[in-house]
C-alpha cells in the first residue's frame, strides 16, 4: 500500500477569530449529512484524528453547542457564529472539519459522498468507515 501525502489545510470561521490547521490529503473525500444541524447548516464533513488536528487562536471565542446524548461537542465562534470544527459523536476522539472553512488555495479534486444522519443509527458504522485514509485515495 502506497503512502498517502498530506499537506496542511488552513482555515477558521468567518471573522478571523477562530484560525486552525488540519493534516489530509490534496484530495478529499467529504460527507454531506442529512441531519437536523447539518442540513440547516450546509456542513461538510472533513473527518481526522485528533493528531491532525491544530487550533491555531480562538478558543476563548468559542462557544459549545451540546444536544441529545451530548457526546457531540458543537464549537462555534461567538462573534460569528461559524462552525468551523467540532467534535463528532462518530468520531468522538477525533474532529470534523467544516470543508467551507478551509482556504480554498490548498484544495485538490473534493468528492462529497451523501450520509443518512436522520437515521444515524442505522448509518453510524458506514460513516465511521469514513475517517480520514479510509475512503481517501
Amino acid at each position: 500500500m502506497m503512502a498517502r501525502t498530506l499537506v496542511t489545510h488552513t482555515g477558521g470561521c468567518h471573522c478571523g477569530a477562530v484560525r486552525l490547521e488540519v493534516d489530509a490529503p490534496r484530495d478529499l473525500t467529504v460527507q454531506e449529512c442529512n441531519c437536523s444541524i447539518c442540513s440547516r447548516s450546509g456542513y461538510l464533513h472533513l473527518l481526522v484524528e485528533t493528531e491532525q488536528f491544530r487550533l491555531l487562536q480562538g478558543k476563548e471565542s468559542l462557544s459549545t453547542y451540546t444536544f441529545n446524548t451530548g457526546v457531540a461537542q458543537h464549537h462555534f465562534c461567538r462573534h460569528c457564529g461559524i462552525k468551523s470544527f467540532y467534535v463528532p459523536r462518530s468520531h468522538p476522539n477525533g474532529y470534523s472539519v467544516n470543508l467551507r472553512c478551509i482556504d480554498s488555495d490548498s484544495l485538490g479534486k473534493i468528492t462529497v459522498q451523501t450520509f443518512d444522519g436522520r437515521n444515524w443509527e442505522a448509518n453510524v458504522a458506514e460513516l465511521r468507515r469514513a475517517r480520514t485514509g479510509q475512503n481517501n485515495e
